[in-house]
């Protein structure tokens, strides 16, 4: 990327990408839900309003995420990774990305509504299961990062060639904090579904939930 890029620049990249449309939408969905709960007692036409973006934002990630789960399922075809922990977090993702379809085409009327329960569980119980291995990826990660940066501090090498490895483990470990928050956060939304409770359920702690994950997202597609 050229020096001279500006924000504008930058913003464009990023709207390019599926991930960053879907960043942007989920912002909308979930702001959205937030004054919808703050609004509904006192503005009962702003909270209307404010409902219909966030069902709408809501059915339109969906369509923009039609055909992700092949992306799991290519991970588990070309590159399962070392470990038995990326095979469960692939796999549940494909699962989430899979059902996510059919819960898309019974909100939006094409299947029997009745079933979007169904699907909505399925969905959420396999989003859930991906997020517990991806972040126990991450934090192995984090924890082999620690370890090599200690070791290049403490050996005698290359002044300069250490501390370009050491700035790298420290942005590596940045986004993998990064994608920690907002796996976290969408294992909150997950378990709203999966196991309805006045904690996970309860407006704000969606919305906040959704805004950390989006503005977490946003943070590691932003171009550089």
């Amino acid at each position: 990327m050229s020096p001279h890029d500006d924000t504008v620049d930058k913003l464009v990249i990023f709207l390019a990408k599926r991930d960053g449309i879907d960043k942007l939408v989920k912002t909308f969905q979930y702001v959205s839900k937030l004054v919808h709960y703050r609004a509904e007692p006192i503005h009962p036409d702003l909270a209307r309003r404010a409902k219909l973006w966030e069902v709408a934002s809501g059915l339109s990630r969906k369509a923009f995420r039609t055909g992700r789960f092949l992306s799991g399922f290519n991970a588990l075809r070309r590159a399962p990774g070392p470990t038995p922990l990326s095979v469960f977090a692939n796999a549940g993702e494909m699962v989430y990305f899979f059902f996510d379809h059919f819960l898309w085409l019974a909100r939006a009327g094409v299947l029997e509504p009745s079933l979007a329960t169904r699907f909505s569980f399925v969905s959420a119980f396999g989003e859930s299961f991906g997020y517990v291995f991806f972040i126990l990826l991450d934090l192995i990660a984090i924890r082999k990062g620690l370890f090599e940066q200690t070791r290049l501090i403490s050996q005698k090498t290359d002044q300069g060639e250490a501390e370009k490895k050491e700035k790298a483990i420290r942005a590596d470990r940045v986004m993998r904090l990064m994608g920690i928050a907002a796996n976290l956060a969408d294992l909150i939304i997950a378990i709203a579904d999966i196991e309805p409770n006045p904690f996970c359920n309860h407006a704000v702690t969606l919305g906040i939930s959704g805004l950390v994950s989006a503005w977490a997202g946003w943070y590691r597609n932003w171009p550089a």
